[in-house]
């Protein structure tokens, strides 16, 4: 963080304490930081506080006769290396995702051609509104990145989604998002994500309950960090990573033919797929109608990639995950061996609070040569970006 200047953009919710924090971490690991606030982030902290933290003034007003600036807003666009807006409410989401500038927060944010931050909090039905969903993936579709929001107590006296993520982990996703190594630099990497669909009958399908947000949280980390990333994704509401190539499939013989054409030229592996180990014998080409009180499906067992990947790697790096209910660890171990990995990440996902839709994770690493690495539980983004700094420890 170290000399970079970087613009914190305050919104008026509950959750503006915890940026007071964030500015003293950012300044205490040697960035210039400086404020400015909407009039609605003034009702929870004081702009004094802050102008105290950063010794700069704090933006509040476009217009207002104190600015030491010429022209305020465009000076403060032109001087950030990166913008963070925290928290970030829906009002402000709404405005960054159609352009909307009727104040000096959004004003100075449309004229900010440095990459932007968002972490969002808010309430949980606002922030599941189609309205709001629909902003969060205009933003991402412009390159903006957004760090999850966390489940938890809210502010209205229940749990929900919506809370904004402890400073600490902000901090860590920012340091990797602005301190980006390219050491993937020249690798291709292939990610599977999200999981496979098996006909049943022309409206029926076996699935599973992957979201695909973990192999779209790696694919986008690795293209960061250099990387030429194809993502081979199962069925998925997420928006496609920038930057990367992708592959859309369906079944687990499409994921096969998709990932062994790729496989000989690649140099990492990296199958974050929830893959359907069986499928339907036969399939039936219209609907099945609902006339017997029980029904048998014949079910065939589909082909095991990752361990054909593992039987013909050469010099490539491969990683499996392990998503298991029961006895973690022995399990996770027993595929590492059994399937010729070089890297597996295992993961509970009988767990509630991680795993599958949640935004957040907590898995172990498996090596063949080391002790198991265990990371606490993060964000997929943070996630991510650990166990790619394995994989380049392991190349």
């Amino acid at each position: 963080m170290e000399g970079k200047r970087i613009a914190v953009y305050l919104c008026g919710g509950i959750a503006s304490y915890k940026v007071v924090s964030l500015v003293r971490m950012l300044i205490k690991n040697k960035a210039q930081v400086r404020v400015a606030m909407t009039k609605e982030a003034q009702k929870f902290i004081q702009p004094l506080t802050l102008a105290t933290l950063t010794k700069h003034q704090v933006y509040t007003d476009l217009f207002a006769e104190n600015n030491q600036d010429f022209v305020p807003h465009i000076d403060l666009a032109d001087w950030s290396q990166a913008a963070i807006v925290a928290p970030a409410t829906a009002n402000i989401i709404a405005k960054m995702a159609t352009g909307l500038a009727d104040d000096f927060v959004s004003t100075a944010l449309l004229a900010s051609t440095c990459p932007k931050y968002v972490v969002p909090a808010m309430n949980e039905h606002m922030l599941l509104n189609q309205a709001t969903q629909r902003n969060l993936a205009r933003l991402q579709a412009d390159g903006i990145k957004v760090l999850e929001t966390k489940r938890g107590f809210l502010a209205e006296g229940y749990e929900g989604q919506g809370r904004m993520p402890e400073v600490e982990e902000i901090y860590a996703w920012l340091v990797q998002q602005l301190e980006v190594k390219q050491d993937l630099k020249g690798k291709r990497v292939v990610v599977t994500a999200g999981g496979t669909h098996e006909e049943i009958d022309p409206v029926r399908y076996i699935a599973n309950r992957s979201s695909g947000k973990m192999g779209y949280a790696l694919a986008s980390a690795a293209a960061q960090r250099g990387a030429e990333v194809t993502l081979i994704s199962g069925p998925s509401a997420l928006p496609q990573p920038m930057g990367v190539k992708f592959i859309g499939i369906e079944t687990t013989a499409e994921l096969a033919t998709a990932v062994k054409r790729a496989y000989p030229t690649t140099d990492v592996v990296i199958m974050a797929a929830a893959v359907a180990d069986y499928r339907v014998k036969k399939v039936a080409s219209q609907k099945i109608k609902k006339e017997n009180a029980s029904w048998h499906l014949e079910l065939v067992k589909n082909e095991d990639i990752l361990f054909d990947l593992g039987q013909t790697k050469r010099n490539q790096l491969l990683v499996g995950f392990a998503a298991e209910t029961e006895n973690l660890l022995a399990n996770a171990q027993a595929k590492l061996t059994k399937k010729n990995l070089d890297l597996l990440v295992a993961n509970d996902v009988a767990r509630k609070d991680i795993g599958f839709a949640s935004d957040s994770n907590e898995v172990t690493l498996l090596t063949k040569k080391q002790e198991p690495k265990h990371l606490k539980r993060a964000s997929k983004q943070v996630i991510a970006g650990a166990i790619l700094d394995e994989i380049v420890r392991l190349m």
